[in-house]
């Protein structure tokens, strides 16, 4: 009896294997039904591929602005120093004295005006 049943699975086998080859086991009733399910499977397969693609060019891109905007921050880091050190009292005299403007400092402190107010009548 295993002999019957061995002998069975090697037809069927052999008979699956030559009816894929031969392109009949495409045409049966069973395999045809479940056409319209294997390409929702590709379909399936195709979208989920391209999501992945748009996802990963989508985090390349961010990781392109994130370092962007560090060296951006470095530089404004830099040029807020050097207005510092530009406005600086010390730098503004020199470059005023360099630039021989008729400028000088005020060496009083300065006087607050008072206005009496005007009464309205």
């Amino acid at each position: 009896m295993t002999e019957k049943k061995e002998n069975s699975k090697k037809r069927i086998s052999t008979a699956g294997l030559k009816s894929i080859l031969v392109g009949s086991a495409l045409s049966s009733e069973k395999v045809t039904k479940q056409i319209p399910f294997v390409i929702f499977l590709a379909l399936l397969g195709i979208g989920l591929i391209t999501n992945r693609y748009i996802t990963e060019k989508t985090i390349r891109q961010m990781e392109m602005v994130r370092d962007s905007l560090k060296e951006y921050k470095s530089e404004s880091v830099i040029h807020e120093t050097e207005l510092m050190y530009i406005n600086r009292p010390s730098e503004v005299t020199r470059r005023v004295i360099e630039r021989k403007i008729d400028l000088i400092e005020p060496i009083e402190p300065p006087k607050r005006i008072k206005v009496k107010k005007m009464e309205t009548k």
